[in-house]
């Protein structure tokens, strides 16, 4: 790669008044589908311009990300290369917000945080936001309850968001990377966690993507709608009462998860360190490092 040469085409450069960015790149930690649904519904929510593409040949593996080929009667019509973009939308009120979307990169991510910040610099980005969700020790029948990571110099974000009690060595996703940039540059980041009951982690759980979209708006003051995922939530809970229901040994599992974590302490979010810290901790760690049962 010529170091000259930036690692992101810059499509169109609109006029932006301090955008929150709000990313979710694929590949990371995502129980329950949670980030990727959330951005999903966001994007989906309002129409968006194409702002700036990242050059994908010098980021992402193809053969462990391959592109998709659509065959008609033998005959290859097309093939989808998978994409890192940059997009620009507003909310209700007319908020400017930016999302990053797309894989998360393979390769360069030194490099591709630098084009992160530069573009947050283009556009005068006040805030960035990620999204990730991981399988945690707590009941699908009460609120999802999220947990954040911050770089020092935006600490004051964690004060209504809870956290993962005790110190934790896992390897890293892009947006601890993106944290440790942005580290006292004026940009405040918080990566926002959702956690999902590790029984339903490798299912879809809208419950957390809700919470995730209220999570940025608590952060943010941003005006976003969750109504469609709180709907897909609502029958997401019915399927999985029906599953535990069927099993006393499950019914008995939630109801001791309901108890510990009805017994904790909130705050303005409903986050809160639940009682059995070394146990989430140690679930998230087995977790990160890829050695969960399946």
């Amino acid at each position: 790669m010529d170091p000259d040469l930036p690692l992101f085409d810059l499509i169109t450069e609109p006029i932006l008044r301090d955008p929150v960015l709000i990313i979710s790149l694929e590949g990371w930690v995502d129980a329950g589908l949670g980030a990727s649904a959330a951005m999903s519904s966001l994007l989906g929510s309002s129409p968006t311009d194409l702002v700036a593409t990242f050059d994908a040949d010098e980021l992402l593996d193809q053969r462990a990300r391959r592109p998709i080929a659509r065959i008609v009667d033998g005959v290859t019509t097309e093939l989808r290369w998978p994409e890192i973009e940059l997009r620009s939308g507003v909310d209700s009120q007319g908020r400017d917000i930016l999302y990053l979307t797309g894989p998360e990169p393979d390769v360069q991510w030194r490099s591709f945080t630098d084009a992160v910040y530069d573009l947050c610099l283009r556009f005068d980005v006040t805030t960035v936001v990620g999204l990730g969700a991981f399988p945690a020790p707590a009941p699908h029948t009460r609120p999802v309850k999220l947990a954040a990571t911050v770089p020092s110099s935006s600490a004051h974000l964690l004060e209504n968001v809870g956290l993962v009690p005790g110190e934790l060595e896992v390897p890293a996703g892009i947006t601890f990377a993106l944290e440790q940039r942005l580290e006292d540059t004026g940009i405040d980041m918080i990566t926002l966690w959702a956690r999902v009951p590790h029984y339903v982690a490798a299912m879809a759980f809208p419950q957390a993507s809700a919470a995730l979209v209220e999570g940025i708006i608590e952060i943010t003051g941003l005006q976003l709608s969750s109504g469609d995922l709180h709907a897909a939530a609502d029958a997401a809970r019915r399927q999985v009462d029906d599953l535990i229901s069927s099993n006393p040994e499950h019914v008995a599992m939630v109801r001791a998860l309901e108890v510990s974590l009805d017994a904790s302490e909130g705050n303005t979010l409903g986050v809160d360190e639940i009682p059995s810290g070394d146990e989430l901790a140690a679930e998230l760690e087995q977790f990160l490092r890829g050695d969960q049962d399946s």
